[in-house]
């Protein structure tokens, strides 16, 4: 959803209209007026399906993630282990399919949790690695391949848990299509001060995510002051943002803070 020129909001699928199974969401979204969505995982689904979706409800694929693993499982992520390089690599090439079929120019790489068996500098290291391959095999594609740090409430020992840590990896690559992806909510837990955390990286920042803290749900029920997080981005961020929050109610009854918060 484009507001005013301004601000560019996606839905995320994996999250709104849960009331609905999957492949129907994306109806949904398009007629509420959001003309891009994202969601974790495409892998379940045939890619000519989903494009199928995105085609005749004039949607455009924003992002979704490299494969993490085992995710009901509780994994998040297998980017930090040195013993799953192949596996991840494995899982750029799926995805970098998947992105060519739906013409997806961002996909998120969740690093993995630190299961303690290996080193800080080893976990670090594969990161990096790592981050380096999925550049090389989508640089010529147009497609970032973005960080994500994640919350230690959510994601216990998660390894890559604030923006300066991000930084320092997307530094390590030296490669230009690898970027932050800065999601509000997660480093409103972790480190607050979100505004000028965001000025201060912006150059690096290729997507945004949002949902309000507590409980993760819609802008406006929670603790930060997204009227003027939006005020901000309008003027300096004229990417994606990602709403990524788990609906209060229904998706549909919710959605009314964005005239509230973005106008």
């Amino acid at each position: 959803m484009k507001e005013n020129n301004m601000i560019n909001l996606a839905a995320n699928l994996s999250m709104l209209y849960n009331e609905q199974d999957f492949m129907k969401r994306f109806k949904l979204a398009s007629e509420f007026g959001f003309k891009g969505v994202e969601y974790l995982f495409p892998y379940d689904y045939e890619k000519d399906d989903i494009k199928n979706e995105l085609q005749e409800n004039n949607l455009e694929q924003i992002l979704f993630d490299f494969p993490v693993g085992d995710f009901a499982a509780g994994e998040r992520g297998i980017a930090i282990y040195p013993d799953r390089k192949s596996e991840f690599q494995e899982g750029v090439h799926q995805a970098i399919e998947y992105a060519d079929v739906l013409d997806c120019k961002r996909l998120t790489v969740l690093v993995g949790i630190d299961n303690g068996k290996f080193t800080k500098n080893e976990l670090n290291d594969t990161l990096i690695e790592n981050l380096i391959y999925a550049s090389d095999q989508t640089k010529d594609k147009g497609i970032n391949v973005l960080v994500e740090a994640l919350n230690l409430i959510d994601a216990p020992n998660y390894f890559v848990t604030n923006t300066n840590h991000c930084k320092q990896i997307v530094d390590s690559t030296a490669k230009d299509n690898v970027k932050i992806q800065f999601d509000i909510y997660h480093m409103q837990i972790m480190e607050g001060d979100l505004i000028r955390t965001f000025q201060n990286n912006k150059s690096q920042i290729g997507h945004i995510q949002i949902a309000d803290n507590p409980g993760r749900n819609e802008p406006g029920t929670g603790e930060i002051n997204y009227k003027n997080i939006f005020s901000f981005l309008s003027e300096n961020y004229d990417g994606w943002i990602g709403c990524e929050y788990t609906p209060l109610n229904s998706t549909e009854s919710g959605l009314n803070w964005i005239n509230k918060l973005t106008k």
